[in-house]
């Protein structure tokens, strides 16, 4: 016992208790409880922030950064926004904002089929839109630049494209792919609201004479947050979009914006200056789309639910109507998916394809290639690890972000972290790899010990920073309605912090999790953007390992990596799942589908 306390009234001192060695024990680990919170920060800023900055900040002070003479400059926006910088900004505003208003008119149309009628195969078209959000934008423009490039797919049947060719190799095909890529995005915007609004509005305006045009307007006008939702959403993922730029747009001479970026990285000397003006250009194209957005339902009400709000009911077409409604959507999802997909996987199996030399005959040597070619098979597997790797640190992470902006109270840091990821989500995957190059070959960077340009880790963190925004926003709902009481119970009852989060919050976010992990798999095994100027040398991902097959006039090898490469993603994702399904026990099956 040792003595110490004197309290106010007491002539005699009273005796404490020693602490006991356990009580030591945590008094002291107490004392780093901070210190995962403080990683995570760390992390946080390391990979969302400071390469973001340091970037931008050189457009303005290249001499701060060690890149010029200068300590304030307009150069490089001087550059940015002349000749072909210029040239490439103006043709992004134009492609992003026809390709915003078509997806969205189509997303429309396809949401109120599946959801307001009785359209067959209504779940099968809702599937497909996700079918189509997977799928990477820059394999849609190379399997339709397979059939339609001179001596492709099209041109070996006879069925020259003449025209359509000439057509599509331009800002067309541009904007048609793009456009496709956008539907998703407006589908899910306008699907969401649209299932939420009553019937009562539009009985209300038939009974007061209004024709179906009529009713339709009224829909619209109350379904405006979530259409602008779908041009802002449309319109920035447009503009940030890599993948077509790198292939059909470089491919028709047509530059974009995320291009010209890249080029002033990729060229010699580097031109960081010029590069981060262009991405300044973009975010400020992508804040546009966001102020039109606020200004356009600013003093409005759009408050449709109450207690009176009853759910829409179907309504039955006629013959002539489901058939002409199904005819459009197989139509939408041949042009979207079943052209490239037939593109890419007729191309791969044809011996010579897009030369004079070859018979042009139907043949598996394509494939065998690449299993026996290690140039050809290494970028799969090297994909797979950093695939793998990535989508469970993104996971882990993102647990971490969800649980902490779904917290009570309102704190800073959780406001502050909403804020960072929201900014990241608006900006496009060319500036998050151009910020990494630049900061982590900064002198001072490397004098703190972290060497990390042209390495593995470098592009593990690129390919973490630019999944994680995302993926914290998917799991932000289903971590925000488990209630703190079912963990607290298990601790009352003597659990540990982990092993009550395994037995009571775990099986509740298992398919959640699940579902997260293989989106940011897939996504991550063939990403083009950070790849593209964050691999290690003499270590390309599986995306680059087709860029350099194709344009080295490989396509055969190109496009049969392509094939190969998808089969592998959708197989580990079945597989995924289904060890889920098997594996995984009754109840977590189903509370984790009550969940999700």
């Amino acid at each position: 016992m040792t003595a110490v306390l004197l309290p106010a009234g007491h002539d005699q001192p009273v005796l404490a208790p020693t602490p006991r060695r356990g009580d030591r024990l945590r008094m002291a680990l107490s004392r780093f409880g901070a210190a995962p919170m403080l990683l995570f920060w760390l992390v946080i800023v390391g990979i969302l922030v400071l390469p973001i900055v340091l970037f931008l900040v050189v457009a303005v002070s290249p001499r701060l950064m060690d890149q010029g003479s200068q300590w304030f400059t307009l150069a490089g926006f001087r550059q940015a926004f002349t000749g072909q910088l210029l040239r490439g900004s103006i043709n992004s505003l134009f492609v992003g904002a026809v390709s915003a208003v078509v997806a969205t008119a189509i997303g429309f149309g396809v949401a109120w089929a599946v959801i307001r009628t009785d359209v067959p195969g209504r779940r099968l078209w809702a599937g497909s839109m996700y079918a189509l959000l997977l799928a990477p934008s820059y394999l849609v423009a190379l399997g339709w630049q397979r059939l339609l490039e001179p001596m492709g797919v099209l041109d070996l049947m006879g069925l020259h494209p003449g025209g359509f060719r000439t057509l599509f190799y331009g800002p067309f095909g541009v904007i048609v792919v793009l456009t496709l890529k956008g539907v998703p995005f407006s589908y899910l915007a306008v699907s969401a609201a649209l299932r939420g609004l009553g019937e009562e509005f539009e009985v209300a305006a038939r009974v007061h004479g209004a024709s179906r045009a009529g009713s339709l307007r009224i829909v619209l006008s109350l379904l405006a947050p979530a259409m602008w939702s779908a041009l802002a959403i449309v319109f920035a993922e447009s503009i940030s979009d890599f993948g077509v730029a790198d292939t059909l747009a470089n491919a028709a001479h047509f530059p974009i914006a995320t291009y010209t970026l890249y080029n002033a990285i990729d060229s010699f000397p580097v031109s960081f200056p010029v590069a981060a003006s262009v991405g300044w250009v973009l975010m400020a194209m992508a804040g546009l789309a966001l102020a039109a957005q606020a200004r356009a339902l600013r003093g409005r009400s759009y408050r449709v639910l109450g207690g009176r709000s009853r759910p829409p009911r179907l309504a039955r077409l006629s013959a002539a109507k489901k058939y002409e409604i199904s005819t459009a959507l197989v139509l939408l999802m041949v042009i979207a998916l079943g052209v490239p997909v037939f593109g890419a996987v007729s191309a791969s199996l044809i011996n010579g394809l897009g030369s004079l030399v070859g018979n042009h005959t139907l043949t598996l040597a394509n494939y065998r290639r690449v299993f026996d070619s290690s140039a050809l098979r290494g970028p799969l597997f090297y994909s797979a690890r950093l695939a793998l790797v990535t989508a469970t640190l993104t996971v882990a992470m993102a647990v971490i972000s969800a649980r902490m902006l779904a917290g009570r109270g309102g704190r800073l840091g959780a406001r502050v972290l909403d804020l960072m990821l929201l900014t990241a989500v608006a900006l496009p995957g060319i500036v998050f790899a151009a910020g990494y190059i630049f900061t982590y070959n900064l002198r001072f960077v490397n004098n703190l010990g972290l060497h990390l340009y042209e390495t593995t880790p470098l592009l593990v963190l690129g390919y973490l920073a630019t999944a994680l925004p995302s993926t914290t926003r998917v799991l932000f709902g289903p971590i925000g309605q488990v209630q703190n009481s079912l963990q607290e119970a298990a601790r009352v009852h003597g659990s540990g912090a982990a092993h009550s989060w395994m037995r009571t919050v775990l099986p509740v976010l298992a398919r959640p999790l699940i579902a997260a992990w293989v989106l940011t798999f897939a996504g991550t095994l063939l990403e083009l953007p950070v790849s593209e100027l964050l691999y290690p040398p003499n270590h390309p991902p599986v995306s680059i390992g087709i860029t350099h097959a194709l344009a080295n006039y490989d396509y055969g090898g190109g496009t049969a990596m392509e094939v190969i490469a998808v089969l592998f993603s959708l197989t580990v994702v079945a597989l995924v799942w289904g060890a889920f399904r098997l594996l995984a026990p009754a109840g977590w099956r189903r509370l984790g589908k009550a969940t999700a």
